[in-house]
């Protein structure tokens, strides 16, 4: 049989379905490789001890009703989860244990999904290159000199080293789609509201989404398929008809209408990029779809309305943080002293400017001059795609302007850094889906990938696509396992 670790989700569903290979033996076959791989720093906690119990106890009692019968899964460590410490990357969450589960874990652990432990990212998903973790950098399973991406690191880190077969991570501003393309692996960002914030670390509450991250498309899908869900607890989930979206899935784009924006042709763009997307295009025709030009006339200010109002929405939401209830407290001569010293020490660098920029965005004599009307852009933006989709059932787009960056590079340069997402934050201030697949390699052998964005809760429809895409791009992500580390003998697997 196929190594177990190096299977998809659907081979390990047949597989356990089938009796061919237990959920003990895949649980324990994860693990293993994990405890060999912490060299890539992708974990901030296991629960490895935990997990083996709990496979134990499924295959004493199984139940191949369920969607994800006996899946061990590592998370992203900004879903809570009751019990086992959830930290958002941030040292003042480092003694947080909750005594609630997030809403879309709780859906894996309904589906039969076992919890494997907490996927590193950047501190309270702000971030893209997963360097500011107070848990240290995550590396490339690419390359050790790569970072993975960010701000959903750790998650893409282990999916692309078999640490895990599929994952979950939260997108603000393109944390999902960033670090997929950049390691070779699927990403979806889903509509805004189609997920239950509920027990997500809050960064910025009108953007965050947590979103399926897989190998393929179609675990992609069954992936989405369990976490999208109405919840109550969650004021801006929406209730809508949702999909058996892996039973849907369909290679037949023939007639579909595929956007290409003029304006993410941006200034200084590598030409491996531009060649990338011209060969999208034609995997688009070779399916029989339609490519139309289109614009999108707002792209060029969706940078600086997204540094606006993202940290406006980290200022407020991260003030909880004092020391007080809960997590890291410092020792002050007062309690003033003490709120001072908490957060000064508790936050990181790049969480602190951000903190700084959004406080001087709402304050008394700029919040009209900035906050205000980086939410009127908003509206222009999210205008654009409502005109666009008008002509067009889909967009295609690059998922990033470059492949992975060396770790470090950007570090002192935080507006090259930003610039980064350029691609991806257009989706997230329009509340609309958006899926990164891998689509080839640069010069160096780093993956590329290509996005297709989607209108309002058509996550079908993308999914399509980037199926029928994924067929004939034929993607193979050959990652040469550098990081590999005997650990000590695990007498109690």
């Amino acid at each position: 049989m196929k190594d177990i670790v190096s299977q998809n989700l659907s081979d390990l569903l047949n597989n356990i379905k089938e009796k061919k290979i237990s959920s003990e033996e895949v649980t324990k076959a994860f693990i293993e490789r994990s405890e060999k791989s912490k060299t890539l720093n992708c974990y901030v906690t296991d629960n490895f001890e935990s997990a083996l119990k709990d496979s134990k106890k499924f295959d004493n009692n199984p139940d191949f009703s369920l969607k994800l019968s006996g899946i061990p899964i590592a998370v992203k460590d900004l879903f809570c989860t009751q019990g086992v410490k959830t930290t958002a990357g941030s040292k003042i969450l480092n003694n947080f244990i909750p005594t609630y589960e997030s809403t879309v874990t709780q859906n894996l652990w309904n589906e039969g999904a076992i919890l494997l432990g907490k996927l590193n990212c950047d501190e309270f998903a702000m971030g893209s290159s997963n360097e500011t973790s107070f848990f240290g950098n995550v590396q490339s399973p690419i390359d050790k000199n790569l970072v993975p991406g960010g701000s959903s690191g750790g998650s893409a880190s282990a999916l692309a080293a078999n640490l895990t077969p599929i994952t979950i991570g939260t997108d603000t501003g393109g944390s999902i789609r960033q670090p997929a393309s950049f390691t070779g692996t699927v990403g979806l960002k889903p509509t805004y509201g189609s997920c239950s914030r509920y027990g997500i670390v809050a960064f910025a509450s009108s953007l965050d989404q947590a979103g399926p991250m897989a190998k393929n498309v179609k675990d992609c899908s069954l992936l989405y398929e369990v976490i999208s869900s109405y919840d109550s607890k969650d004021s801006t989930s929406i209730e809508f008809k949702r999909n058996n979206y892996s039973e849907l899935l369909s290679n037949n784009i023939k007639g579909k209408k595929i956007g290409i924006p003029k304006e993410y042709r941006v200034d200084e763009m590598p030409k491996e990029i531009e060649d990338l997307w011209i060969k999208g295009i034609d995997y688009i025709k070779d399916c029989g779809a339609e490519i139309i030009d289109i614009s999108l006339p707002h792209t060029q200010y969706a940078l600086p309305t997204y540094y606006i109002v993202a940290p406006a929405e980290a200022s407020s939401n991260l003030a909880r943080y004092d020391g007080v209830k809960y997590g890291f407290r410092s020792e002050g001569n007062n309690l003033i002293d003490m709120y001072e010293k908490t957060r000064s020490e508790g936050f990181g660098n790049e969480v602190k400017r951000r903190i700084m920029i959004g406080t001087y965005v709402l304050s008394s004599g700029y919040y009209d001059a900035y906050y205000l009307k980086a939410q009127k852009v908003r509206k222009l933006i999210k205008n654009d795609f409502d005109e666009a989709y008008k002509k067009v059932d889909a967009i295609l787009t690059p998922s990033t302007p470059s492949s992975a960056f060396k770790i470090g590079e950007k570090t002192n340069d935080p507006v090259s850094m930003y610039l980064n997402d350029v691609f991806t934050v257009p989706v997230n201030l329009a509340g609309l889906p958006g899926i990164s697949i891998p689509a080839g390699l640069d010069k160096k052998g780093y993956p590329l990938g290509l996005q297709i964005i989607g209108k309002a809760f058509d996550e079908q429809n993308i999914l399509n696509i980037a199926y029928a895409m994924e067929e004939r791009i034929n993607f193979k992500n050959n990652i040469k396992e550098w990081w590999i580390k005997w650990p000590r003998k695990m007498d109690n697997i």
